[in-house]
C-alpha cells in the first residue's frame, strides 16, 4: 500500500522544531513539495489542530486537514518526520509527526493502516530511532 503514498521523499529525520505549529507546517510543506495537496492544505491542517489536537499518544500527532479540505488533495500521500528532541503538543511531546492527505475516501484506510504500525511500542521506538529513511519504509512495509 505504501509505494504509491511514502517515498524516501516524504522522510525527514531527527528535525529541529521549535512548537506544534512549526512541526504541522514543515510535515504540511513536504505534502505539498511532493505534490499530494495545493499549499493552501496546511493551512487547513492548523485550523483541524485548532479545533481537535491531533496528538495521538506515545509521541505520536497525526496532522491532516479538516472535512472541507479535500478538494486541496491532489493524491494521497504520507509525510513522515521525526523530532528526536521532542516538539510541545500542549503539555504533550511529539517525536513522531505523521501528515496525512488522503484522496477520496482513502483517508481513513491510510490511517488505520499507521494506526496498525504505529500500535506497537517496539515499532514507535524505531521510528524515533531510524536513521535512515529506508528503516522508516521497510518498518511501514513490513507490518502492512
Amino acid at each position: 500500500m505504501y509505494k504509491d503514498i511514502l517515498s524516501t521523499n516524504n522522510i525527514q529525520l531527527n528535525v529541529e522544531l521549535s512548537d506544534k505549529e512549526e512541526a504541522i507546517r514543515y510535515t504540511g510543506q513536504i505534502l505539498v513539495d511532493q505534490g499530494y495537496v495545493e499549499p493552501s492544505y496546511i493551512e487547513k491542517m492548523i485550523e483541524r489542530e485548532n479545533v481537535t489536537s491531533t496528538y495521538m499518544g506515545n509521541f505520536v500527532a497525526i496532522p491532516h486537514g479538516v472535512e472541507e479540505s479535500k478538494e486541496k488533495v491532489i493524491a494521497s500521500g504520507i509525510s513522515v518526520v521525526t523530532v528526536s528532541s521532542g516538539v510541545d503538543f500542549d503539555g504533550n511531546t511529539v517525536k513522531i509527526l505523521i501528515g496525512i492527505a488522503g484522496k477520496g475516501e482513502e483517508h481513513l484506510e491510510i490511517l488505520s493502516q499507521i494506526a496498525i504500525v504505529l500500535s506497537e511500542m517496539e515499532n514507535i521506538e524505531k521510528l524515533i530511532s531510524a536513521s535512515s529513511t529506508e528503516e522508516v519504509i521497510n518498518l511501514f512495509n513490513e507490518v502492512n
